[in-house]
């Protein structure tokens, strides 16, 4: 009896890893990949900028946004807790698709460009970790920002291609600046 167990926990495991190793090559719910969006990290993050931004009245690209994410990604805004009580900042995860929801009609009504200012990278074979830099502008590129921030951008590459993972990302207030480091040199 032990060791029909030891080979029926021996068989689970077997399929479960080669599931797992399957896993990352899935493509996202999305028709069409841009070879050049997803060919390294600074492309990636490129078309991640370039993709929500646009004037208003502008449609965005969905289906090249969601080529940019892998399976079970995740999109995180950290923001202040606003409740009677007060006090605090909460994380919100998003998918992808759920941000295009919640986002997606501010950004084409009201016009929205975000650009990267400066950035710091930390990569170990094929994963990467960026601190992005971000600034905020309604319209004009020259126009003073109304918003600036950090988006902590996770990446990975299956071999073939770039990934988004996560990416998590707080907005500079009165009590939180952005440090010295995170800015432009």
């Amino acid at each position: 009896m032990k060791r029909f167990l030891l080979v029926l926990v021996a068989a689970a495991l077997f399929a479960a890893l080669a599931l797992s190793k399957n896993a990352p090559a899935q493509q996202p719910a999305s028709p069409s990949v841009n070879a050049a969006d997803v060919a390294s990290p600074d492309a990636i993050i490129a078309a991640l900028y370039d993709v929500i931004s646009g004037p208003a009245g502008k449609k965005r690209d969905w289906d090249r946004f969601r080529s940019l994410f892998a399976p079970g990604a995740r999109m995180i805004p950290v923001g202040p807790r606003l409740t009677a009580t007060g006090g605090g900042f909460r994380a919100r995860v998003l998918s992808p698709e759920e941000y295009i929801t919640a986002s997606g009609p501010l950004l084409e009504n009201n016009g929205f460009f975000e650009n990267e200012i400066a950035r710091r990278t930390e990569r170990f074979g094929d994963i990467l970790h960026a601190f992005s830099t971000y600034e905020g502008r309604r319209a004009s590129p020259d126009e003073k920002p109304f918003l600036r921030g950090i988006n902590s951008i996770q990446l990975y590459s299956d071999g073939a291609r770039w990934w988004i993972l996560t990416v998590l990302w707080q907005p500079e207030s009165p009590t939180n600046s952005l440090p010295s480091e995170y800015l432009p040199r």
